[in-house]
């Protein structure tokens, strides 16, 4: 079930119809479930660094109507990359997520760009620090440090970007 704070962030997002949707520190992945409703033919992939919430969130099961659109991984935002070949992701969100609400800032700043990587330009990355969602803004962020257009975070702070496209 989702809690009332979690289902006003999801009808706060701007979730549309056949859009890939990437949820970092989703815990046991309630709101992953409810996005994977709510986007019909979309997917929506959860990501958490604790294997021990991504098992529970495996555990918990998937609406038979979403089986296909919902994927879960044990990887922290500063670890994440997609395989070769994938698609990027419509929108990035985190909901009270350490390395994105001033917790834990280096954690964050390794993140962006894998983030960054992950997205498609231009493409939202949502957070809330519990009190309402914010627009990071990546490419502001990205270009002080040097990630202007970066796809390939391995190349990153290297003066090297990335084509744009996979």
């Amino acid at each position: 079930m989702l809690s009332a704070r979690l289902k006003a962030v999801v009808e706060a997002l701007p979730l549309r119809k056949g859009m890939k949707v990437l949820e970092i520190g989703c815990s046991t992945g309630a709101m992953a479930r409810h996005m994977a409703e709510c986007i019909e033919d979309g997917f929506v992939l959860g990501i958490d660094r604790s294997a021990t919430a991504i098992a529970r969130a495996r555990e918990m099961g998937t609406p038979d109507a979403a089986l296909s659109r919902l994927a879960y991984r044990h990887a922290s935002a500063a670890d994440f990359s997609l395989p070769a070949g994938d698609d990027r992701f419509d929108l990035a969100v985190a909901i009270r997520v350490g390395a994105f609400d001033g917790r834990h800032v280096e954690e964050g700043m390794r993140s962006l760009p894998r983030i960054l990587a992950a997205l498609k330009p231009g493409a939202p990355f949502l957070i809330d620090h519990g009190d309402g969602l914010v627009d990071v803004r990546l490419m502001d962020w990205a270009r002080p440090l040097g990630l202007s257009g970066q796809t390939d975070p391995e190349k990153a702070g290297s003066g090297k970007t990335g084509s744009g496209h996979r």
